[in-house]
């Protein structure tokens, strides 16, 4: 859909020079002004400003690089910011009523499209080490919750590679447009820290990918004068899906810089400029900062630069220079070369030493286990039949250690090895009364509280898993130990101080805790977490087990997935080696043995269902929580659903008060979830969007119900 650029109010404001070393595509300076103003709550001690019809001309702010604004300190940043802002508005914006600013309906070029396919990759221009954002493809995939590999492969770089300061990324995105949304985006989780706003993140971190509106509507329970420190707040990143006739392999969210023109545009992405036209409307409408989108039909655009790896060694080797008499300075710069080399050369030997231990270590739990049936995991909570009598890479032999090896360096340059004596230390020797639960330890190593899960299984597929994924819905993994003399392996995680949901919940002493927001947000929570490892890692992640023993619970009450021990990447593939708990399994996987994400949503249902009953998905006789639910609850009038949910529900939210259509609602989710044909069950991106209209009714019982229909299916694009 062709796109009027001026319709959001956008107006041109000061901005540094171009960045010299990728002209065209500028870097954007923090401090710059956004293009549409910050709301009220931003700055609420300036009084409004005063009306003119002659203003005084604005004495000239210049910036000696965009580089150099971007080193400032993060607080003088943010209040230039500010002030560039206010300042350069009309007064009459600001004699608008302060208390709220209204969100727009949509942001045009980027409404869901009828002629558009949801969910699709879609990419985000990003210009790496402003902001605070350090200069590292991690840091890059956590501010938008997708791993580093993802990132490095994007941009046809090594997952080692270090970004340089102004460095433009392609970030990869899974852009969809969930039921009830306007526009199409990609969801990011954020972790408020302190000064942060909607409006400060979206302009500095996020470089004006979205806008505070559109955060404030995917957020609606989320005051935004009221943010504290630590709240997760989803960022939606403006993004499109092309259609058969746009000819794009996938759309790139460009952000509009000092010195671009649709022609220079065109020719960093090697597209013709009549394509930015079509999608975006005549050039002569687009202002500064606003967000266009621009077709990429190769993988890696040609202008992307070399990047330096972290010995500043660089990755492609540039054009050889000058060639010139060496001064003092370059003397001196030899002479620290060959003590920064000795330093590298010792590092790299002890590195390859444990390298070995690691090895052998995993190669001898890999002999061991050759002749067992499947995985050989005794305990039922291994991963998928037949695994380790294969490589990694599908073949045995000495290209599948080859592999083998490559994955453990990447594990190395990630995580902490511990060593086998601090984990007994710190668990008294694996003593029972340090056991949380099943073979999880809790430890205390070097003042620092950790989980311990011993394995009786070789870690090494898990581990593969574990370092695609960042997110903080998920538990995080520390480090590991693996035990070259007795083939043993350990993963250490986090400590989440609660423990796991189904004590929670069955803990009559501890339920009341678990009132029925904080059991909204739990669900939430889980429903964040795998909506990030099926839309967000690639392969995509089937984590297989999901239960509320493997939903643990942190400090503060929010919920993180444990225990990838069965998961799989991959999509759409079939075992004859089914495992599982019973009362969450689904019945193609039970049946066919097929695996998708779809599984993992039906299991989401059976938690939602424990969530709301305070019961377990499996009673001691084997009935299922599901067969109750379908008979009392699903069953019936559907204008005597919330009567009946409320009949169904735990007794210890019976003395809340529970809004009705709130807890009707996650009931009608999790009938969409539990739908025995899985292409009838909702994504996870729709059930999110789903619950957090749910917590609506809290401010307003009579609230418009959200869109899950008699069928139980969620509308969805």
């Amino acid at each position: 859909m062709p796109r009027n650029p001026t319709s959001a109010g956008r107006r041109p404001q000061p901005h540094p020079r171009p960045h010299p070393t990728h002209p065209p595509l500028t870097t954007t300076a923090a401090g710059a002004a956004r293009h549409h103003r910050p709301p009220a709550y931003v700055t609420p001690e300036l009084p409004p400003a005063s009306h003119h019809h002659h203003h005084p001309k604005p004495r000239p702010f210049t910036l000696r690089s965009a580089a150099q604004a971007m080193m400032m300190p993060l607080t003088r940043r943010r209040l230039l910011a500010t002030l560039l802002c206010l300042c350069a508005l009309p007064s009459p914006a600001r004699s608008q009523n302060a208390s709220a600013t209204p969100a727009p309906a949509s942001v045009e070029g980027f409404n869901c499209s009828a002629n558009g396919t949801y969910p699709c990759q879609a990419y985000a221009l990003y210009r790496a080490g402003f902001a605070g954002v350090p200069l590292d493809l991690a840091a890059v995939g956590d501010l938008f919750g997708v791993s580093r590999f993802m990132l490095a492969h994007a941009n046809n770089l090594s997952t080692s590679a270090a970004p340089a300061a102004g460095q433009p990324l392609l970030v990869p995105l899974q852009c969809g447009c969930p039921s009830g949304s306007p526009n199409a985006y990609a969801p990011t989780q954020y972790q408020i820290s302190s000064g942060d706003t909607f409006w400060i993140v979206s302009v500095t971190k996020l470089q004006n990918l979205t806008q505070y509106q559109a955060v404030e509507r995917v957020n609606p329970t989320v005051v935004p004068t009221k943010l504290e420190v630590a709240d997760m707040v989803t960022f939606p990143i403006f993004c499109q899906c092309p259609t058969a006739a746009q000819n794009a392999t996938a759309l790139v969210t460009y952000v509009m810089q000092q010195g671009d023109t649709y022609a220079s545009i065109a020719a960093a992405f090697a597209v013709d400029a009549q394509s930015l036209v079509s999608l975006n409307g005549p050039e002569r409408g687009t202002q500064l900062f606003s967000e266009i989108l621009v077709p990429l039909r190769r993988k890696v655009p040609q202008w992307l630069p070399p990047i330096v790896t972290r010995n500043d060694v660089p990755a492609t080797p540039p054009s050889p220079p000058p060639t010139a008499t060496p001064g003092p300075s370059d003397v001196a710069d030899n002479r620290g070369g060959v003590v920064t080399g000795l330093a590298v050369g010792l590092g790299v030997v002890g590195g390859l030493w444990l390298l070995q231990l690691l090895l052998l270590g995993c190669l001898w739990r890999r002999l061991k286990a050759t002749g067992r049936r499947g995985d050989a995991v005794a305990s039922g909570e291994g991963g998928e039949g037949g695994r380790s009598g294969k490589s990694a890479s599908g073949s045995g032999g000495v290209g599948g250690e080859r592999f083998l090896v490559s994955d453990i360096s990447e594990w190395l340059d990630k995580y902490r090895v511990f060593k086998v004596e601090e984990l007994e230390r710190g668990t008294d020797g694996f003593d029972d009364a340090h056991l949380i639960q099943g073979s999880v330890y809790k430890a205390n190593i070097g003042g620092e509280v950790f989980a311990v899960k011993k394995m009786k299984w070789d870690a090494c597929e898990e581990l593969k898993i574990l370092q695609k994924v960042n997110h903080s819905n998920l538990v995080k993994l520390e480090g590991f130990c693996i035990n070259t003399a007795t083939g043993d392996c350990f993963l250490v995680y986090e400590y989440v101080e609660n423990g796991s949901l189904d004590l929670c919940l069955l803990d009559r002493a501890r339920a009341p805790r678990l009132d029925w927001r904080t059991r909204l947000h739990i669900a939430l929570d889980l429903a964040h977490g795998l909506q990030y490892i099926h839309e967000h890692t690639w392969p995509r992640v089937v984590h297989k087990d999901v239960k509320s023993s493997n939903v643990l619970l942190d400090a503060r009450m929010r919920a993180k997935i444990a225990n990838f021990g069965l998961a799989k990447t991959g999509h759409n593939a079939v075992t004859t080696h089914i495992v599982g708990t019973q009362g969450y399994i689904a019945p193609e996987y039970l049946v066919d043995g097929l695996v998708t994400t779809k599984m993992d949503v039906f299991a989401y249902g059976v938690v939602l269902l424990e969530l709301v009953s305070g019961r377990e998905a499996a009673g001691d006789g084997g009935e299922l929580l599901l067969a109750d639910a379908e008979e009392r609850v699903f069953r019936g009038r559907e204008d005597r659903l919330e009567a009946r949910a409320a009949a169904w529900m735990d007794p210890v939210l019976a003395d809340q008060n529970c809004p009705p259509g709130s807890v009707a609602t996650v009931m009608g989710v999790a009938r969409a979830c539990l739908q025995r044909d899985p292409a009838k069950r909702p994504s996870m991106v729709d059930v999110a969007y789903t619950l957090s209209r749910a917590d609506e009714y809290f401010a307003d019982y009579s609230g418009e119900s959200v869109s899950v229909d008699g069928s139980g299916e969620i509308a969805a694009r």
